[in-house]
């Protein structure tokens, strides 16, 4: 009975890391196979669900983090581009 705690906690983040591996974009995310991400997350029971999640949260490696802007709001060209306009507006 006080094994099932620590269990279900493997259990749980040994489910999500899985999930997570396999629906990631990459072929070799973080520059490992898919297939060998599965292997270390479910043989190394806490290191390797923990190390997936430290790259993760790092976001080292993946396409989906990208360094621009996540909204035209934030967009320096498109801020420039409305002043533009405003200007001309004005203008005529």
């Amino acid at each position: 009975m006080r094994y099932l705690v620590p269990v279900g906690v493997y259990v749980a983040l040994v489910a999500y890391c899985v999930t997570d591996v396999l629906n990631h974009d990459d072929r070799s995310p973080f520059g490992v196979h898919k297939v060998l991400w599965i292997v270390i997350i479910v043989l190394f029971p806490y290191a390797g669900a923990a190390a997936w999640l430290i790259l993760k949260l790092r976001g080292r490696g993946s396409k989906g983090a990208r360094g621009g802007p996540r909204a035209p709001d934030d967009d320096p060209d498109y801020l420039r581009w409305l002043r533009e306009q405003e200007r001309k507006r004005r203008r005529s």
